[in-house]
C-alpha cells in the first residue's frame, strides 16, 4: 500500500514541478494559474484491509474482454480493480487507498459496509433470505411503517422493487393508470432510468437507444438550468453557490428566469398536450446524471400545480437526492415547497444493497390494484433489514446534518477554487449532492475539452481522490460522497483537485 508519506510527497513533487512551468492557462483572455499550496495530507484511517486473493488484475481483464457486455464501461484509461471498503475509503487490489468522492454513483450513503448496516444484514441472512410476499414477513412490515412515517402528508403507501428504473417504471404505470391519462412531462437533460419504458423519460441522448415507442406519450420541455439555460442570475438557486451571471430581479418582480422558464412549459401545455389531460410530470429534485443541475427556486411548486389542473400528477424522483443528502431537508423535495404525488426512491435506500420504492397516497395506490402486479424481490427480507439499519444509521449518527455542514463547507471552498481557476466555470449544489463544471471559456460557457476534462480526473485519481463526472459533455464533476465524510477529507479532496487542475492549465499548451 502507498503509505500516507508517499502521498503527500508525491502531492508536492508534482507542485514543485508545476511552479517550474511558465503560467499560462487553457485560452489567451483567462488569468494565469495560481499554484495551490499542498498542505492537506490524505487523512488517517485505523482500518487495515485484508490482502487481495482474486483473480490477477491481467486475467479481470481477460475475463471482462470475454464474457462483460459492452455497455459496462469502466472508469480510468486503466480501470481500478476494488476489492474492499470501508466508510469513505476503497481500497484497490494492490492495497492502494482512494477516497471515495462518488459513492458507487450516489449509492453508498452512510459508508462503505457500515458495521451497523452490515450486523442488520448478516443476522437477517441467518435468519430468513427469501419468502416472496405470497407469505407474511415481520420485516417488510416494519421497514414500510419506518420509511413511510418519513414523508409528509397522505404519502403512506409504498411499493417496494430494487432498482430505480424500476421504481420510476412504476410511477409511470401507476400514474396512467389513476388518471387514465397517457401524457407524461420531463426535462431535457433529465436521467430517470433505462429500462424500454423508462428510456423515453431520460432525456439525454447519450442514454437512448433508437427503440420505436420508447417516447409514447412523453414530451421532454426545457430544462431550467440558471447556468447554462438561455435564462439565469444571480440569486436563481437553492443553494450556498450561486452562478455568475447577473440579473435585475427584485423582491417585487421574484425570480425572471424562473419565470421565463415556466412561460415555456406553459407553452407545451398551450400546443402540445390535450387540455386536461396530462398523467404526470416527472423531474429530479436535484438533477444527477444531467451533471448536477438546480431549477430556479419556485419553479418546481409552480410546474406541480399546472400539472394536477390539467389532471396529472407529480413525481419527484429522489434516487439520488433523498435519505438526507442534501443536508437541509431529508428528501430533495421538500426544498421545493411542496408535497408530490409519487416519490421514487433507490441507490442511498439501501447503502448499496439492492432495494428501491414508489411511495405516493393510498388513493393512487389503488390504482394497482386492477390488475395483478407482483416484484419477486421487491421488500425481501433481506432489503427491508438492510433499508431499517440504514435508516437507523442515518438518524444516530446525525448524517443529515453532517451533510448540510460538511456539504456547505465544502461548496464554499470549491467557490474558493472558481475565483482562482478560470476553468472552474460553476459550483453548485446542496448538502453533498454537489457539482463543479468545467469550461475553456467562462463567458460562452463553452465545455472543457474531454481530453482535459480526463486529465484531471485521471490525476485526481492518482493522487488518491475519486471523483465522478456527468453532464451531456461529461465536464461536470460529481461530488456525492458517503454522508459520513469529515472536513479533512474535503480538504484533502480540494486541495488535490487544485493541483490537478493547476498541472493541466499549465501544460496544455
Amino acid at each position: 500500500m502507498m503509505s500516507k508519506n508517499a502521498l503527500v510527497l508525491t502531492a508536492r513533487l508534482l507542485h514543485q514541478g508545476l511552479q517550474q512551468r511558465a503560467s499560462s492557462t487553457l485560452h489567451s483572455k483567462a488569468s494565469p494559474a495560481v499554484m495551490p499550496d499542498i498542505q492537506s495530507e490524505m487523512p488517517d484511517s485505523d482500518y487495515q484491509p485484508p490482502t487481495y486473493t482474486g483473480p490477477s488484475y491481467e486475467k479481470v481483464m481477460e475475463i471482462r474482454q470475454k464474457h462483460i457486455t459492452p455497455n459496462i464501461v469502466p472508469h480510468f484509461k486503466k480501470p481500478l480493480l476494488i476489492h474492499n471498503g470501508h466508510m469513505q475509503w476503497l481500497f484497490d487490489h494492490e492495497g492502494r487507498r482512494y477516497l471515495d468522492m462518488f459513492g458507487g454513483i450516489v449509492t453508498v450513503s452512510v459508508g462503505h459496509c457500515h458495521p451497523k448496516v452490515n450486523r442488520a444484514l448478516e443476522e437477517q441472512i441467518n435468519t430468513l433470505w427469501h419468502t416472496t410476499n405470497i407469505y407474511l414477513h415481520p420485516k417488510i412490515h416494519e421497514y414500510a411503517e419506518r420509511l413511510t412515517a418519513k414523508f409528509p402528508g397522505e404519502l403512506k403507501a409504498v411499493c417496494f422493487v430494487n432498482s430505480g428504473s424500476e421504481a420510476n417504471d412504476l410511477a409511470m404505470l401507476m400514474a396512467r393508470m389513476h388518471t387514465g391519462n397517457q401524457d407524461i412531462i420531463t426535462f431535457r437533460n433529465a436521467y430517470h432510468g433505462m429500462s424500454p419504458y423508462t428510456m423515453g423519460l431520460t432525456a439525454l441522448s447519450t442514454w437512448r437507444f433508437p427503440l420505436p415507442g420508447t417516447s409514447n406519450g412523453i414530451h421532454h420541455v426545457m430544462n431550467p438550468d440558471p447556468y447554462t439555460g438561455i435564462w439565469g442570475g444571480a440569486a436563481c438557486r437553492d443553494s450556498p453557490i450561486q452562478t455568475d451571471r447577473k440579473c435585475d430581479c427584485t423582491q417585487e418582480t421574484g425570480c425572471v428566469a424562473g419565470a421565463r422558464y415556466y412561460e415555456q412549459l406553459e407553452e407545451v401545455f398551450k400546443y402540445s398536450l390535450p387540455r386536461g389531460r396530462v398523467a404526470a410530470m416527472f423531474a429530479e429534485s436535484i438533477q444527477g446524471v444531467g451533471g448536477t443541475v438546480q431549477y430556479p427556486k419556485g419553479y418546481i411548486k409552480k410546474a406541480a400545480d399546472l400539472v394536477r389542473a390539467n389532471g396529472g400528477l407529480f413525481v419527484a424522483d429522489e434516487v439520488q437526492t433523498g435519505f438526507g443528502r442534501t443536508g437541509e431537508h431529508f428528501w430533495g423535495f421538500e426544498g421545493h415547497e411542496f408535497i408530490p404525488d409519487i416519490v421514487t426512491m433507490a441507490k442511498g435506500i439501501g447503502n448499496g444493497f439492492p432495494l428501491a420504492a414508489v411511495v405516493t397516497t393510498p388513493k393512487i395506490a389503488a390504482s394497482l390494484g386492477q390488475a395483478l402486479h407482483f416484484n419477486t424481490y421487491g421488500g425481501n427480507p433481506m432489503a427491508s433489514a438492510v433499508g431499517i439499519s440504514v435508516l437507523d444509521v442515518i438518524e444516530e449518527e446525525k448524517l443529515q446534518k453532517n451533510s448540510l455542514e460538511v456539504g456547505t463547507y465544502f461548496l464554499h471552498s470549491l467557490a474558493e477554487l472558481r475565483e482562482r481557476y478560470e476553468i472552474i466555470g460553476d459550483v453548485r449544489g446542496k448538502g453533498l449532492m454537489i457539482g463543479v463544471e468545467l469550461v475553456s471559456d467562462r463567458a460562452t460557457k463553452t465545455p472543457l475539452s474531454a481530453p482535459h476534462v480526463m486529465e484531471i480526473w485521471e490525476t485526481c485519481k492518482d493522487m488518491g481522490v475519486l471523483f465522478g463526472r456527468g453532464g451531456l459533455n461529461g465536464n461536470v464533476f460529481r461530488i456525492k460522497p458517503p454522508m459520513c465524510i469529515s472536513k479533512k477529507d474535503v480538504k484533502f479532496a480540494v486541495d488535490t483537485l487544485a493541483c490537478a487542475i493547476a498541472e493541466v492549465m499549465n501544460k496544455k499548451q
